[in-house]
């Protein structure tokens, strides 16, 4: 019998109305809520559920909303004793799968990534990076256009998201002419991204010091599921090297593809996204074809994925 891997969902994924009604529907998700709302001492849950947009969209509350948003969907899983051999998350999703892996707490993440997205933001100003999707290249190439275009300005591989998709950050003239160079190279697709700033690549540097000496104040136990992680791929349940990894992960690229084959690799055939949107669902149907990929969001999803998954139990 194949392992199940849940996998959080990050930045980009939010909508008004996310985990509206698993709010109505369910106590353990109603207290996550609540406890976000406590913690930040503003309504979290007020902007996930009515917006509006543009809010959501900021950075600052886009990442408290979401990890709010998918802990609470992990929350109603584990109380249906759904429970993962292992976990990841895409970027700020990661901070996600630290809570359900009991290696932090949910009340001390939850203004971490608000800081997070603070520093993210600050990080370069607005207008001066930007990030692109590349779809249709291999690896190898597009770090070659990297390295092309580094007279203009640096431009840097910052997700490899799946087989053919890689997105770069960086500065925008130079990424500009990266788009370019991809098109002429082949590329199926290559656009600039509608983000607010270019996230994990070098230019990220100050949002990882900064973050680090929030850090200290955060405890970090050993994780009572096995996480892998973005920066590079790997396992680790020890909760003192945690702390480096998620500030390398801030100016580094996201190895989300490795990850998955890690994970694929150590058994997993079923993955769970847990929290709003299938856009790693959508990942890992192009990494391998032949997985049971299921999500979590809402009440309809999570009877789906229970009853698909309450066969085995």
């Amino acid at each position: 019998m194949g392992k199940t891997a849940f996998i959080f969902s990050g930045q980009g994924a939010q909508y008004v109305g996310m985990g509206k009604n698993l709010y109505d529907n369910f106590p353990s998700a109603r207290k996550i809520f609540d406890e976000a709302d406590k913690v930040l001492e503003n309504k979290i849950t007020e902007l996930c559920f009515n917006g509006p947009n543009e809010k959501l969209q900021e950075t600052v509350n886009t990442q408290p909303a979401i990890l709010a948003h998918s802990i609470a969907c992990y929350s109603v899983l584990k109380d249906e004793g759904v429970i993962p051999d292992m976990v990841a998350g895409l970027s700020l999703g990661e901070y996600s799968a630290l809570v359900a892996a009991e290696a932090m707490e949910f009340s001390q993440a939850v203004p971490l990534v608000r800081k997070r997205g603070k520093y993210m933001q600050e990080a370069v100003p607005i207008g001066k990076g930007t990030m692109a999707a590349i779809l249709g290249l291999e690896r190898e190439e597009v770090l070659k256009i990297c390295e092309m275009v580094s007279e203009e300005g640096l431009v840097e591989a910052a997700n490899f998201n799946c087989p053919g998709q890689i997105v770069l950050a960086g500065e925008v003239k130079a990424m500009n002419k990266a788009v370019e160079l991809a098109k002429k190279k082949g590329a199926k697709r290559a656009v600039i991204l509608a983000v607010s700033a270019p996230f994990h690549c070098s230019l990220l540097k100050p949002a990882a010091d900064n973050l680090a000496k929030d850090l200290q104040h955060v405890e970090i136990k050993d994780s009572k599921i096995p996480v892998i992680y973005n920066v590079n791929a790997e396992f680790t349940k020890e909760g003192h090297m945690v702390k480096q990894l998620l500030i390398k992960q801030v100016s580094s690229p996201v190895l989300w593809e490795d990850s998955i084959r890690k994970m694929i690799n150590s058994s997993v055939n079923t993955f769970v996204e847990v929290g709003p949107g299938k856009v790693l669902s959508g990942f890992v149907k192009k990494i391998d074809n032949n997985l049971r990929i299921l999500n979590v969001e809402d009440s309809e999803s999570l009877y789906k994925t229970i009853n698909t998954l309450g066969v085995e139990k």
